[in-house]
This record gives structure tokens, sequence and C-alpha cells, in this order.
């Protein structure tokens, strides 16, 4: 299933969307409001999300998703936020001409050790439909379309849209200066949803596509699949847990998968609009800081 946060009137809900037809679940009895809610009770119950949410379907109202689409928010409010690194051919190939930082990418490439970082707090990421920032210290910024992992307690329990903004000028100009380029106000976004691993089935060849979109006028486009990815879902994750204080729920961005060329670089009012197969399309308006 695809579950998704609503908010009209100030109100939250969690809707599930089936093969079918999709169902509010905050109608029913438990009244959830989050993902999260499910995986907690499907830790308690050892069951799957999808089981837990299974057993409220024949008390929940049936809903037309399309009618939430402009009231949908960010779908899971994490503890932490984290990404890895190079797990792409590209991310390290787009390096090659960037003096000492090209070594240090090939290592994180074809290391054991993958690039694990922490990439931001709950209020520097935003939802669908909000704003992603550019610093206005920096004059070469992209957003960065990323398969991303919802954990629970270090567990893969689902699948989400991720843009990992990136401030490539700082990056480039010393390693040292990564988490300035990385971390900041609106830094990320993540949705539209969360889906669980039957709807998404192998996270690992999976159709992605990001376009950037300027006055109406696209200024680029580009696609992938997962399957060019180095690293599995569950290495990450591996790595991310190995003697961590692993909080309760936590994203993982898994790297960067489309990189666009040196010559384009974000711009206020721009819309990056970034579609993963089996998941759903994740599109925000570009802010300068």
């Amino acid at each position: 299933m695809r579950y998704y946060r609503v908010q009209r009137d100030e109100a939250v809900s969690l809707i599930a969307e089936t093969e079918a037809t999709a169902y509010d679940l905050t109608a029913t009895d438990p009244a959830p409001t989050s993902f999260l809610e499910l995986a907690r009770a499907a830790s308690l119950t050892d069951e799957t999300v999808d089981e837990v949410a299974g057993d409220l379907l024949d008390d929940a109202p049936p809903v037309d998703i399309e009618t939430y689409r402009d009231a949908l928010v960010r779908p899971v409010d994490p503890d932490e936020i984290w990404g890895a690194g190079v797990t792409y051919a590209i991310s390290q190939e787009s390096r090659e001409d960037e003096g000492g930082l090209a070594e240090a990418y090939l290592n994180a490439y074809e290391g054991e050790r993958p690039e694990v970082y922490f990439k931001a707090t709950p209020s520097r990421t935003v939802g669908p439909g909000d704003n992603v920032g550019i610093r206005g210290d920096s004059d070469w910024d992209v957003p960065e379309p990323e398969l991303t992992l919802v954990l629970y307690d270090g567990d893969i329990v689902g699948y989400t849209v991720g843009n990992d903004m990136c401030s490539r000028e700082i990056e480039r100009e010393n390693l040292l200066y990564l988490p300035q380029s990385k971390t900041y106000a609106k830094s990320c976004a993540i949705g539209p949803c969360v889906a669980t691993g039957e709807s998404v089935e192998d996270p690992l060849d999976i159709h992605m596509r990001m376009e950037i979109v300027r006055d109406g006028e696209q200024v680029f486009e580009g696609t992938t699949s997962t399957s060019e990815m180095v690293r599995t879902c569950e290495e990450l994750a591996e790595y991310f847990r190995r003697y961590n204080e692993v909080p309760e729920s936590t994203v993982l961005l898994t790297g960067t998968s489309i990189i666009p060329p040196d010559d384009v670089t974000l711009e206020a009012d721009d819309t990056v609009r970034i579609e993963i197969e089996n998941i759903g399309t994740l599109e925000n308006t570009v802010e300068q800081l």
C-alpha cells in the first residue's frame, strides 16, 4: 500500500491507497494519523504495516485520493534524516575533475564502507508542495533525487521519494565544507507518500525521473534506474545502525542518481519534480534563502 498524510482545517488524516481504491484510516476507531503509528503497532504484533492497515480497511470509508493532492503534507515526521553518498557511478564520475575531491569520492564508491552521514533534522525537511531552499552564499545549487528508506528502529518499513538539496559550489571548494553544502534550512524534501515493500516490489529495479522547470520551460530532464546503485538498501541501513544511537524513526536517502550538468543551477521559483516508479511524484518550488 501507499500511505499519505493530508491536512485540512488543521486536522491531519492518514490515507491508505491500495491498487483498487484509497481509504481514510483516521476515520476508524484506532484513528491513526501517521505511518509511524502503524509501524509501531506492526513491531508490537509481529505483523507487517500493510497487515496492520488491512485490519482497518473494512471500517475505513473510501476516499478519492485525487481530491487530497493539494492537501498533502510530509508523509512521515522522522526523528532524524540521514543520507548515503556515492552509491551510483555518476556521483563519482561527476567529481573526476574536482582535484582532491576525486580520490575521496572514488574511494567511497569502490570501498567496502559506504558514505553515510547526518543530513537534516525534521525542522530542515519539507514535504510535497513546500519550498526547498538554495543558499544565498552559493551560486551553484542542484537537486539530488534519491530513493529514500523509511526506517523503524533501524529496519526498513517503507520507501519514499527524497530530494537531497546540495550547494555544489561550497562542496567543490573544500571537502570539509560538505556539511554546509548539505545541511541548512529547507535542504531536504520527502514525499508524497510512504510505499511499503509490497508496493515497491524490487527497490533496486525501479525507474526514476527528474525535471527542473523554469518559467514554464524545462531546463533539465534526467532518468535512471535504481538498478545502477552499487549498494543494497539493507547494506546502507546496516551501516547506519552500526555503533549508533538509532532513534525510533529515521529517513535514509540512498544516494544521488541523476546529476544536472555543471552549467545548470537552480534559481528562485524553479519547480523540481522527482518521480519514482511505484511510489509517486515529489514536487517542490525553489526558494532563495
